[in-house]
């Protein structure tokens, strides 16, 4: 029976993406829903259903004491089928009807809802550029992911659990007192009217509370995030009271947003225990003056009383699942600022596979400033011939970097083309564009997972053997078998930890530079690929990095020169432009930057200071 329920709806169906999702909460909840319409209709219908019986039941308990007035030696011959079919239904009808009703709701809407939510919008985000990425914590991001699904399915919750059931009730509850009489109604119309106040007053409150509340819980998640993640500063630097100072200004923010919050709750509940004192002297009172005219039997009046202190313990109830409701939305919301941002580096509507046949690249008055005044890149044209084998250097902030995230597509050139074998990187798929490009970064993090999935990385159908040779290649492989993570896997099945914490710096390269050899892509990236290694593992893995080389088109940023200098040409950038375009020799003959740099080597480093950042 669960699991009928439980697969009423498929979580993960497929539906049409959109780059530009709703920026409205009520739009973009109603395109999350769509797969649940339809379970969404049949609750509402019972939540209506089950409130009508609690009302009918309440109705026929003032029934039941109206008929016990009659001699008692005929009201069991009187009623017996009556009292018979009511027992049934309230045994079995009725558990069956609500049964079903809570099934939807815990079995069919909360889990899938949620789960929904979370695998559509962790989609959405991974499609957004690097920059996007740049621009936020990721720790934030993944709150965000994490927070929004369970308010939303909250949302959802009670709309079906306390709103459709407290609105059917109260409707239920008008037409039980003016069907005994029309004068009872009264009483509870003022009560509603005065209820209705105080919802509003709350509501239009702790919304905007709620998504305070939530930012300030989001801003402390990124900045313990931002610690944990960096611990190694933390401790190099001995900061440990000043990220306790960082991370106190968000908590105590937190704290003083929660505190707002909770004032409002406060004054609901005392203004709400008063308005349920008028309810129940107002209906009931009134309810046995008419009782004295002689308008009303008592057993009116029981079911008035019943029906009064029903309400004023589902009165709490309901402000609770309203403020509840909105105070959710507003968390729905708060998510949204990161889950419902529109796609703006997309592939062109026409755009199809990169069809690299030479691998020449051609930059045409490539411009870059991130927005800037200042940094990237400068109206830069070059051509790299096919197979060609050419060097980047310059002063930290000249542009290296920026020119490797535009030629892998991370951002769009404020002007300028990049060209493949003639085709316009921005009309092509970006996927299939870094299909094509393979890169070892100078940051050489990895994931954390087993080093068998981080080589496979670059090639995932690739064979054992084929993984095998490949970190061999990279001078890993004698390492790797040597590795055992604290669950006890050891060698290519060892987890290497967040980024890859557990390995060296050396190591991590090294497997970062198996992933590419693995992957094998027609054009190679390397920035600073040898950067983290000894000199002995880099004399070793030389051979390795030409042969690597061989065929393809490769653009090799290096500070270490003696790295570069074998190299077809380089290319030596300074403020966003190509200052300078040659092979090693003739470089040095020219006397230039690049020469001044080449005489400033100490141990094969380049020694340059920064000037801006790239």
């Amino acid at each position: 029976m669960f699991k009928f329920f439980e697969t009423l709806v498929d979580p993960y169906v497929e539906y049409t993406e959109t780059d530009t999702p709703p920026t409205k909460t009520w739009p973009f909840l109603l395109a999350y829903s769509q797969p649940f319409m339809r379970v969404f209709a049949v609750t509402a219908v019972l939540s209506v259903v089950v409130a009508a019986i609690e009302i009918g039941l309440i109705y026929y308990m003032g029934r039941i004491v109206d008929i016990l007035g009659g001699p008692p030696e005929v009201f069991w011959q009187n009623h017996r089928v009556e009292l018979i079919g009511i027992a049934l239904f309230i045994l079995f009808l009725r558990p069956l009807l609500q049964l079903v009703d809570v099934m939807l709701l815990n079995n069919t809407i909360l889990p899938n809802f949620g789960t929904l939510i979370r695998w559509r919008a962790h989609k959405h985000v991974l499609r957004q550029s690097v920059g996007w990425f740049e621009n936020d914590f990721a720790g934030r991001i993944a709150n965000r992911i994490m927070q929004t699904p369970p308010a939303a399915g909250e949302v959802v919750f009670q709309v079906f659990d306390a709103i459709s059931f407290s609105l059917a009730y109260l409707v239920g509850a008008a037409i039980l007192l003016i069907a005994a009489d029309a004068r009872l109604f009264l009483p509870l119309l003022i009560w509603f009217a005065l209820y209705a106040c105080l919802v509003r007053w709350t509501v239009v409150r702790v919304g905007p509370a709620s998504q305070a509340a939530s930012d300030a819980r989001s801003e402390v998640t990124g900045r313990v995030v931002d610690a944990y993640t960096n611990i190694h500063s933390v401790k190099m630097f001995a900061h440990h009271d000043r990220e306790l100072d960082y991370a106190k200004d968000a908590i105590e923010n937190t704290r003083k947003t929660f505190q707002v919050e909770m004032r409002i709750y406060t004054i609901m509940d005392a203004a709400l225990v008063t308005l349920n004192g008028l309810l129940i002297v107002g209906v009931v009172g009134w309810a046995i003056f008419l009782w004295v005219q002689g308008h009303v039997s008592v057993g009116v009046i029981a079911a008035a009383t019943a029906l009064t202190l029903r309400l004023n313990a589902m009165t709490g109830w309901i402000m609770w699942a309203l403020t509840t409701f909105f105070r959710q939305l507003g968390v729905v919301a708060e998510g949204m600022e990161t889950i419902a941002q529109p796609i703006t580096l997309v592939d062109d509507d026409k755009a199809k596979p990169v069809a690299l046949t030479e691998g020449k690249i051609e930059l045409k008055n490539l411009t870059h400033h991130y927005g800037r005044d200042m940094g990237g890149l400068d109206a830069v044209s070059l051509t790299i011939k096919p197979g060609e084998k050419v060097g980047l250097i310059g002063r930290s902030g000249a542009g290296k970097s920026t020119l490797v995230k535009l030629l892998l597509r991370f951002y769009d050139p404020e002007s300028g083309q990049i060209l493949i074998d003639g085709q316009d990187i921005t009309k092509v798929q970006q996927d299939s564009l870094r299909l094509n490009i393979g890169m070892v970064q100078q940051d050489s993090a990895l994931l954390h997972r087993s080093v068998r999935d981080n080589i496979l990385y670059g090639r995932p159908d690739a064979t054992e053997a084929e993984m095998i040779l490949a970190a061999k290649q990279a001078q890993a492989h004698e390492f790797i078998l040597d590795l055992v993570d604290p669950k006890g896997r050891t060698g290519y099945d060892a987890q290497v930890g967040e980024r890859g914490i557990k390995l060296s710096g050396g190591q991590r390269q090294r497997v970062t530079l198996a992933r590419v050899i693995l992957k094998n892509a027609p054009i190679l990236v390397l920035d600073e690929a040898t950067s983290a290694l000894d000199s002995e593992v880099e004399a070793a893995i030389q051979d390795t990095l030409y042969g690597l080389m061989e065929g393809k088109t490769v653009l090799a940023i290096a500070h270490r020169l003696s790295t570069i200098a074998q190299l077809d040409r380089i290319l030596v950038l300074d403020q966003g432009k190509i200052v300078e375009d040659g092979p090693h020799e003739a470089l040095l003959e020219q006397g230039g930057l690049y020469a001044e740099f080449w005489a400033r080597q100490s141990g094969g480093f380049l020694q340059t200071e920064a000037s801006e950042t790239c």
